[in-house]
């Protein structure tokens, strides 16, 4: 006789919305790498920094004065758990580099505590990619990386960095904190890019 936990349902093959080894949740775990930064709206600032080290940058009054959009998407962490149908408030990248004359190819995104993620530049562009800072009509909270976090959604979550301080534009690619660590260099969920050998 097999023994079934209370509960288990198993895995449903019949979800086309969810990418191959990910489960629905309704919660929205916290995972970090390290203790949550506290950065006040006065002390912050978000920088680009092209590749020939020039800097734009935008306090917190001037970041949330600028055009904002509204996305509503879903999100899938690496540890198997995926959220749909998010909201959040955010200034997209094409916006932050509408200005910026570059010929990088690859970003590095840097975060208040010094969590760092590299992802191409074209994975950022074209409606692909915001600054966050909201979540569900209220202000993103420090666990989830407020004041602003990188969203990038059609990537692993670990992509979207949290605490974002800096966008540093290159013309190489310098894997970050868990792609050293043995994550895939690409993190694409649904091909499961999960690790550097997937």
């Amino acid at each position: 006789m097999a023994v079934i936990t209370r509960g288990f349902g198993g895995r449903r093959r019949d979800d086309t919305d969810l990418p191959p080894g990910q489960y629905r949740t309704d919660d929205f775990p916290v995972l970090s790498a390290g203790p949550t930064p506290r950065i006040g709206l006065d002390e912050w600032e978000l920088a680009v920094v092209t590749e020939t080290g020039e800097r734009s940058t935008w306090s917190w009054a001037e970041f949330t004065a600028l055009p904002a959009d509204e996305p509503t998407v879903d999100i899938h962490c690496v540890t198997h758990w995926s959220k749909f149908g998010t909201s959040w408030r955010g200034v997209s990248v094409d916006t932050l580099l509408a200005d910026v004359e570059t010929a990088a190819e690859y970003v590095v995104a840097h975060s208040y505590g010094g969590y760092t993620t590299n992802v191409p530049l074209e994975d950022l562009l074209d409606g692909q990619a915001w600054v966050a800072y909201e979540f569900d009509g209220e202000p993103l909270v420090p666990v989830h990386g407020g004041p602003a976090r990188l969203l990038v959604p059609h990537l692993y979550f670990w992509k979207s960095a949290k605490w974002l301080r800096a966008l540093e534009l290159r013309l190489d690619d310098e894997p970050g904190f868990w792609e050293t660590a043995g994550y895939h260099n690409d993190g694409d969920p649904w091909r499961e890019q999960r690790y550097r050998a997937d």
